[in-house]
């Protein structure tokens, strides 16, 4: 058998392998199938858009590449591992570069924070913002680095499905004061208010509000300052196309415009999936990748739950919806100098903001805005001498009583963004805006089938966390495993890469038919 693939010799020699079927080609999906494809299992990658990645993929218009969802890789290493299960090397796919600074912060009154990896120039920052802060923001990053062990390299890379699990982090929690919010253990370290935002807006990259989740996510503060804040060259597209071919390279199958409509349950098990072709695909493990409120109450709507019930799903509490305004420009790549690949532009309120989108589910006059200018480090996302843009402002998800009609706010709204814009950091856009494109919480509701179009799932409340999130291993069904955003550790490129590092410490190696 010269010459054959070592895959299809060694099911020649003892039979097929064990299917598993992955719902979802997000990056969760496909980390998840990456995994799976190294223990040696047949992987299907079932997704009803038209590329791989998910809210991780891009949409390219008159020459502007538009990333459509996360832009920051802060732990490089997570992939680094997961190339290294499959016998890979991440650094050969993908072309990973450090930015320095890692973004600024703007307020309305003209001052502003530079946030860099290196603790010299960060603590000149505080001090020439805040003179009297110095000390505390000290105390802040080592609570942050404490908090970095327990939170994301204890809890966040294992399994959190047993009362067991819970039961011993309890203590670390109660001692790192965990039932205090971040913005709270913030307001307990430094006095300036526009520091104490600076420290603690990080949970809304994963759908948190600052004054609701629990303090151990400061340690994204450690993570920012210990690993660094990359952008992978061609977007985080360009990660999920790697991740794309090492599975197709494994033999796994990854089939676009291929919705799944329910996940078969047969005698408590998962058996496998049906499209909405009415196709059904028979599975010895199946992978959702879907959102877990849509897995639960739309995928397994003819099984009866235990714990994910439509009530329980009901009274859940979601992360805050994006409206995202992509646009391009034409001429302006000299222009507008001080703008860098990050900016987070500040509105008049902090916490009143917050609690009209999380709280009132109201859309407020205004806003505070976060930027990515990627054509300063990627020239590629853009035709020569032009800019690719997106501003991103956090609005309330659609499940709150009268909810925003974004059919008809949705260029109202625009408007209102792009006059900030002009206003606050590019003057003049008006005149060079070239291709554009508008997501709002529809969207992700329509595009992603998130409910409530949320646009990080549930949100990551210390009781939404952890044990107390739907589980990596399903307590509906045997067979039947969750990745991404909506499970243990939860959103954002670290969790739901590390989901599915959860997930290949509950799955064993596969055996074909032929092996004891």
């Amino acid at each position: 058998m010269t010459g054959v693939d070592p895959v299809q010799k060694a099911e020649a020699l003892l039979g097929p392998r064990p299917h598993a079927v992955v719902i979802g080609a997000g990056l969760g999906g496909l980390a998840s199938a990456m995994r799976l494809g190294a223990k040696g299992y047949r992987v299907t990658v079932l997704d009803r858009l038209d590329s791989p990645g998910g809210r991780g993929s891009a949409i390219t218009q008159g020459g502007h590449r538009f990333d459509l969802g996360p832009t920051i890789v802060t732990v490089p290493q997570l992939f680094e591992d997961l190339w290294a299960a499959c016998g890979k090397r991440f650094e050969e796919a993908v072309d990973l570069r450090a930015l320095d600074p890692y973004y600024e912060i703007r307020w309305p009154d003209g001052s502003n924070f530079t946030v860099r990896q290196d603790e010299a120039a960060m603590l000149a920052e505080v001090e020439r913002l805040s003179p009297d802060d110095v000390k505390g923001y000290i105390v802040f990053l080592r609570d942050s680095e404490r908090r970095y062990h327990v939170g994301f390299e204890d809890l966040g890379r294992r399994p959190m499905h047993r009362v067991g699990d819970l039961l011993k982090a309890l203590p670390k929690f109660v001692l790192l004061r965990a039932d205090r919010s971040i913005a709270t253990h913030a307001a307990g370290c430094v006095k300036d208010a526009r520091l104490r935002m600076a420290l603690s807006f990080h949970p809304l990259f994963i759908g948190g509000n600052p004054f609701s989740v629990t303090s151990i996510y400061a340690l994204v503060s450690h993570l920012e300052k210990a690993f660094g804040v990359h952008y992978a060259m061609g977007g985080v597209e360009a990660i999920a196309k790697a991740m794309a071919d090492v599975i197709t390279d494994q033999g796994g199958l990854i089939r676009q415009k291929s919705e799944v409509d329910e996940i078969r349950i047969t005698d408590g098990r998962a058996r496998g999936v049906t499209l909405t072709s009415g196709e059904m695909i028979d599975a010895d493990i199946t992978v959702s990748n879907a959102d877990a409120g849509h897995t639960y109450d739309r995928l397994l709507r003819n099984h009866k739950r235990r714990r994910w019930t439509a009530p329980r799903l009901k009274r859940t509490r979601w992360s805050m919806g994006l409206f995202v305004w992509y646009f391009g420009t034409k001429g302006t790549r000299d222009k507008w100098q001080d703008v860098g690949h990050h900016t987070i532009l500040n509105g008049p309120r902090y916490q009143g903001l917050l609690q009209d989108i999380f709280q009132k589910g109201k859309l407020s006059e205004d806003m505070s805005l976060y930027i990515h200018r990627p054509t300063v480090t990627d020239p590629s996302a853009a035709p020569e001498g032009d800019d690719t843009f997106y501003a991103l402002s956090p609005v309330p998800h659609l499940g709150h009583d009268n909810p925003v009609d974004w059919a008809r706010m949705g260029e109202v709204y625009r408007q209102k963004v792009q006059a900030v814009l002009e206003r606050d950091v590019l003057p003049g856009l008006g005149a060079h805006l070239t291709e554009q494109l508008v997501f709002t919480p529809e969207t992700f509701r329509d595009r992603y089938l998130s409910p409530h179009g949320a646009g990080f799932s549930i949100e990551p409340r210390i009781l939404q966390s952890a044990y107390f999130r739907p589980h990596n291993v399903s307590e509906e069904a045997e067979g039947l495993f969750l990745v991404g955003a909506g499970t243990h550790p939860g959103a954002g490129l670290p969790g739901v890469i590390g989901s599915a590092e959860v997930l290949d410490q509950l799955v064993p190696h596969a055996k074909m038919a032929g092996q004891e």
